[in-house]
């Protein structure tokens, strides 16, 4: 019996409409493909451009320019990390001025110092980055060129210093008036000594008595100075000083309101510079002055203080009188030793003078001074710009606490 052949099944020819609508499904899939690629291709290009933007692009900025030497602010960010290391996160947005004053500085000595052909080795900025155990890299490396640069520079100038210079022996005090200076002047003339003087007399704790051998640049100013070398020894001279700054004032006050349910008062002040000025301006007042318009001519602070209550100014002294005034009286002059005002005479007494050989403390205080002038000068002989402003430098904080 023959074999039954198997029968095949013929082979499905697809039709011109099943061929049309594959085609179609093909050609939507392979555009949806397309789409989402681009799409996603669009979001990894934004995100990126973004990141660029906001992260990478703004460190690249130029932060500050000296002279041919430019700072952007990624070396801006790194420089307030360093120098805020140690500071609480509250301090930093304070320091970001500072900070930009800093990187000025340390180039404008760097360049200064190349002119001086004084410079500071690769090898010394090792062994002092390795010796501190600081971290390698370009902002501490600059700090630590920056303070050998500056020791350096400090003794250039003082090897500059001749061994011996032109001196006086002074004695000074800083009293409040004229006629304390008149006062103070008797007493020395009749024998007063001049250290229990500035004790009982002086308003400016900073300088009291015996300076010793100075040379003229290392006065307490000019003006002593001036007088100083201006006298024989054993001289005595008074020059008034509008600039010095002194812890004395004194208070004229006068209350026009009460408010007894509250304790408030409602006061006008004038804030002056020594007793005999206040009682002058006072005469003035009784003498039927304006108060408004003396207070413009010869107050220091004050005028319309509007309502007050105990401590609001600050001061006891001007709290102990002004709660107590009658209405509309002007007070005795209060003085006040918890306040600044301006101006005083200066008690300049010479003890003798000539040439001496200048002490270590002396040369120092000489080589800083010619430092400072030399720096000063570099600074206005130079094209400084600095593009911080205040969205750069708060940007610039941001970093830096995020890298915390």
């Amino acid at each position: 019996m023959a074999k039954k052949q198997k029968r095949i099944k013929p082979k499905e020819i697809p039709t011109k409409r099943q061929l049309s609508r594959w085609q179609r499904e093909t050609r939507i899939r392979r555009i949806i493909i397309i789409a989402a690629a681009v799409f996603l291709a669009g979001v990894i290009s934004y995100v990126g451009y973004g990141y660029y933007e906001n992260e990478r692009k703004p460190l690249h900025e130029i932060a500050i320019e000296v002279n041919d030497t430019s700072f952007n602010m990624g070396y801006y960010v790194q420089m307030l990390d360093a120098q805020t290391r140690d500071m609480e996160p509250t301090y930093i947005p304070y320091m970001t001025d500072q900070v930009g004053r800093y990187i000025e500085d340390a180039e404008l000595m760097k360049q200064g110092a190349n002119d001086l052909e004084i410079v500071v080795t690769t090898q010394e900025i090792d062994e002092e980055i390795k010796e501190n155990e600081s971290p390698n890299d370009k902002v501490y490396r600059d700090m630590v060129r920056a303070k050998l640069l500056g020791k350096r520079l400090q003794e250039y100038f003082d090897s500059q210093l001749p061994d011996t210079m032109e001196q006086a022996h002074i004695q000074v005090m800083l009293v409040e008036s004229q006629e304390v200076a008149d006062e103070v002047i008797a007493k020395i003339e009749s024998g007063g000594n001049f250290t229990a003087l500035v004790e009982e007399s002086s308003c400016d704790p900073r300088i009291e008595g015996d300076l010793g051998w100075l040379p003229k640049e290392l006065m307490p100013n000019s003006l002593i100075g001036k007088t100083a070398f201006s006298l024989e020894p054993g001289g005595l001279s008074i020059v008034y000083d509008d600039s010095a700054s002194k812890s004395l004032g004194y208070w004229l006050i006068k209350v026009t309101e009460k408010d007894k349910e509250k304790g408030e008062i409602y006061a006008w002040a004038m804030l002056l510079g020594s007793k005999q000025e206040t009682q002058e301006v006072k005469a003035k007042l009784e003498a039927g002055g304006n108060f408004t318009a003396l207070a413009e001519e010869y107050s220091q602070d004050g005028g319309e203080l509007g309502w007050l209550k105990r401590g609001d100014m600050g001061s006891e002294a001007f709290d102990k009188v002004v709660f107590g005034l009658p209405l509309n009286a002007v007070s005795e002059p209060v003085k006040d030793e918890s306040i600044q005002t301006m101006g005083g005479h200066w008690i300049v007494e010479v003890l003798d003078k000539g040439e001496h050989e200048l002490s270590e403390e002396l040369r120092k205080g000489l080589a800083s001074n010619d430092f400072a002038q030399w720096f000063e000068e570099q600074r206005e002989n130079s094209t400084i710009n600095n593009y911080l402003d205040e969205e750069k430098k708060a940007w610039a904080v941001e970093r830096v606490l995020k890298g915390r």
